[in-house]
């Protein structure tokens, strides 16, 4: 027979067991939760958005940008630019004009939901990637869009954006043609010839 010292410590291992499968439990249905809580359907007015940018996260498009986990501010302002008339670019420009400002809540809340863009082609070539970090360091990139290139608040993040998208972004910008809302990028980028351009664009493009 067992004593009643034994019987106490496998009374105390059932509870101790029982303990951990219920936390186990609870974290399992957390988890659950929060992985349909991701899934979620995005927004009505974002499918045919979807349908060019990608549900995935990733364009795969020439010169449609990557939307996968953008920061939400910046998803928002750049739809107000649009919607306003203070930046123009068929077919954005249009879809944007209906869209209410709790549309642009949304539709940046889900878009930073997405996962980050994979890079688009082979291994980089590290002497570009050393240039590119260079200028990038130099010119002030890195304090706005962070090291990682994830970006902060209004400033996108960046990192393994299409290349052939950074590249006409850069150079819009530092000619004018692309309006900021504010003139950060414009003074940024009037150093830079533009062989640098593409430099900054070929590391932005290809960050691991």
């Amino acid at each position: 027979m067992l004593s009643n010292n034994s019987l106490e410590r496998a009374d105390r291992l059932r509870s101790s067991r029982s303990k951990r499968l219920a936390w186990g439990g609870i974290a399992a249905l957390a988890a659950a939760i929060l992985t349909n809580s991701l899934r979620a359907e995005p927004p009505e007015k974002l499918v045919h958005c979807l349908e060019c940018h990608s549900e995935t996260g990733t364009s795969e498009n020439e010169n449609v940008p990557a939307l996968g986990a953008q920061r939400p501010t910046y998803i928002l302002t750049q739809l107000f630019m649009f919607r306003e008339g203070l930046r123009v670019a068929e077919p954005m420009t249009d879809m944007a004009k209906p869209l209410t400002d709790d549309d642009l809540r949304e539709i940046g809340d889900f878009m930073a939901t997405l996962p980050p863009p994979k890079p688009l082609g082979g291994p980089p070539d590290p002497a570009r990637m050393a240039r590119g970090q260079a200028l990038a360091q130099a010119n002030r990139c890195l304090f706005c869009h962070r090291p990682d290139l994830t970006g902060q608040e209004s400033a996108p993040h960046v990192a393994n954006q299409r290349e052939d998208y950074t590249l006409k972004t850069l150079r819009a910008y530092k000619s004018g043609a692309r309006r900021g809302y504010d003139a950060t990028m414009a003074e940024a980028l009037q150093p830079l010839d533009d062989a640098a351009i593409v430099e900054l664009a070929y590391y932005i493009s290809h960050y691991l």
